[in-house]
């Protein structure tokens, strides 16, 4: 990066802390956004499209350090492997907060997988559909030893897909400035699979089968808000079988 790569960089870091800091003088959030009444268990269908819960596959609970991480972060917390009529297997994990405000960052699988003794790779950015929206989701490969992982995630905080940790901000002080100190949401799709690219049509179909299965009034909590205006980033459509 150059000079003036890292002064614009810099100055923008400075104005969003500025900003940070009058968000939290001008609009302390009062009201929160959590419903004590939502459960995870509830909300994730165990069967939908071509895909039902896998109930001879039992959920490696994370190592202890990263188990007492999450259970600081987040108020609840999902892990089901589905399999489908083709014998693929697919593994959710979904982690709700109901406070993400700037005291309960979002636990990022980065993190959470090195953490673990994973070496992680091949990070970047893709569009996966969602039904009628195009989701911003972020895709990476973890492996350990003979074990390749690759994953498919995203976060919504409030109601809003952030990608970055400035857009994370974002959502933050967005929600701060209408005094809601907002929930938040880590979708996590992955599969043992020595080709990501395979494994990344596969949680995209995975994924789209998904969105129509939550209850509408849900789906924002999972999946982000449309654009104002109703719009939507369009996407190519999600593989419907993958081999």
């Amino acid at each position: 990066m150059t000079r003036r790569g890292v002064f614009w960089q810099s100055l923008l870091a400075g104005g969003l802390m500025l900003l940070a800091a009058g968000a939290a003088v001008l609009a302390k959030p009062t009201v929160r956004a959590a419903d004590n009444r939502f459960s995870l268990e509830q909300a994730i269908p165990e069967q939908f499209g071509d895909w039902q819960l896998d109930r001879t596959v039992i959920p490696v609970a994370p190592a202890p350090e990263v188990l007492a991480t999450l259970n600081r972060i987040y108020s609840q917390t999902l892990g089901r492997t589905y399999v489908n009529s083709r014998g693929q297997r697919i593994m959710l994990s979904v982690a709700y907060g109901g406070d993400q405000s700037d005291g309960m960052r979002a636990h990022r699988p980065e993190v959470c997988y090195v953490a673990q003794g994973f070496e992680v790779s091949a990070k970047r950015r893709e569009m996966v559909r969602a039904g009628a929206l195009s989701i911003a989701t972020r895709q990476l490969t973890a492996r350990q030893q003979e074990r390749i992982e690759p994953i498919t995630y995203w976060m919504v905080v409030g109601d809003r897909v952030v990608g970055s940790g400035m857009e994370q901000k974002l959502a933050q002080l967005a929600s701060g400035f209408r005094g809601v100190v907002p929930d938040g949401v880590l979708m996590r799709v992955s599969s043992i699979d020595p080709s990501p690219e395979h494994a990344w049509q596969l949680h995209a179909a995975f994924i789209d089968a998904l969105y129509p299965a939550i209850d509408p009034a849900q789906r924002r909590r999972f999946f982000g808000a449309p654009e104002p205006g109703g719009s939507v980033q369009a996407a190519a459509p999600a593989a419907v079988a993958v081999r």
